[in-house]
């Protein structure tokens, strides 16, 4: 198994997933990753909704598309490459975005990272949640499992949260579909930190870079 850095420096978004059937211990280690998690007070609101009915995803994938069809697909085209990724790239990350549109259904299994409500629900809440799905993320990787943090449903969140079955003062705050990659894990590639990181003061340049 390689070590944790190469993990993180290897775990790319894998949007092209196998059909094949994940065994359930393999699920398992990948939640108990998450609830090592750091968590506000340690109250551990997180839970996770896995998903294998077929027809849950169907119902959701369909909400999916139609986000991807009137907003995220025209952004892609319309956007220039972040940082550290040539037009070419951008252009076959696009093509991978939609083709988890069309088959994101097809994902053995999806984790639903959720949250209860708290007292004071906000913009800090999904520090509470977000680590724990990074943490998957990175356990999923270390499994030879691939997976991408995707939160477009929420862009129809009533509708998917009604499709999920989630209950009253439980939120979805992302899903993960996971299943065997197509392709391989290899570097992922962002922008040098000397065009990302400042010291002291925005603006100025991080001397450590």
């Amino acid at each position: 198994m390689p070590d944790l850095f190469e993990i993180m420096e290897t775990c790319r978004s894998m949007r092209r997933l196998k059909p094949d059937p994940v065994p359930d211990a393999l699920i398992a280690k990948i939640l108990q990753a998450g609830t090592c998690a750091p968590n506000g007070g340690n109250f551990q609101r997180w839970r996770f909704l896995v998903i294998r009915d077929p027809e849950i995803k169907k119902a959701v994938q369909v909400l999916y598309k139609r986000a991807f069809d009137e907003t995220i697909g025209p952004r892609y085209l319309a956007s220039e490459p972040p940082p550290g990724v040539s037009k070419e790239r951008y252009l076959r990350q696009h093509e991978a975005v939609a083709y988890l549109t069309d088959h994101f259904h097809e994902a053995p299994v999806w984790i639903v990272a959720c949250q209860e409500d708290g007292a004071n629900p906000g913009r800090a809440a999904g520090a509470s949640v977000y680590p724990a799905v990074q943490n998957m993320i990175l356990a999923a990787r270390a499994l030879g499992l691939g997976t991408t943090l995707t939160t477009r449903h929420l862009l129809y969140e009533k509708e998917a949260e009604a499709a999920l079955g989630l209950p009253r003062g439980v939120h979805s705050y992302a899903i993960l579909p996971i299943g065997y990659p197509m392709g391989k894990f290899g570097p992922t590639r962002r922008a040098p930190l000397e065009q990302i990181v400042y010291q002291d003061r925005w603006g100025q340049p991080y001397a450590g870079a």
